[in-house]
């Protein structure tokens, strides 16, 4: 299993807030249009399930698995052609403020990680640093 994380990110909102809107995937309506369309593409998404393709990935859909009440959300590919898992994890550190980093866990070799690595750890701080500019 290889990680990847994210860099810690402050977000100047509660952790209760930062988890309502990031525990219903539906709330991403909101933010839909400040996703990069050069780089996601055909994002469609519900409560639970978030579906989007990435080139040259290709199309990469994750449901939500787990939910533990202001700290943690975990996700699960069911389709996507690197399965893998994604925390949200959230941290208090004032009344007004939290910090937040992001996980990917794949199952990957060794030739397959070269290829992957750069790519993967772009990717998820490029996530990190969206999430983090959200209005919760």
């Amino acid at each position: 299993m290889s990680q990847f994380e994210s860099s810690v990110k402050q977000i100047p909102f509660s952790q209760e807030r930062v988890y309502a809107k990031l525990s219903d995937l539906s709330n991403l309506e909101s933010v839909k249009d400040r996703i990069p369309q050069d780089k996601v593409k055909d994002i469609s998404f519900d409560s639970d399930t978030l579906t989007f393709s990435v080139d040259p990935v290709g199309k990469i859909t994750l449901q939500v698995i787990e939910r533990e009440p202001f700290k943690c959300i975990k996700f699960e590919t069911t389709q996507s052609p690197l399965p893998f898992n994604l925390w949200i994890q959230l941290v208090p550190d004032s009344e007004q403020g939290c910090k937040m980093k992001l996980t990917i866990r794949v199952d990957i070799n060794p030739f397959m990680k070269a290829m992957v690595q750069k790519p993967l750890q772009e990717g998820i701080e490029k996530m990190a640093d969206m999430l983090a500019m959200i209005q919760y």
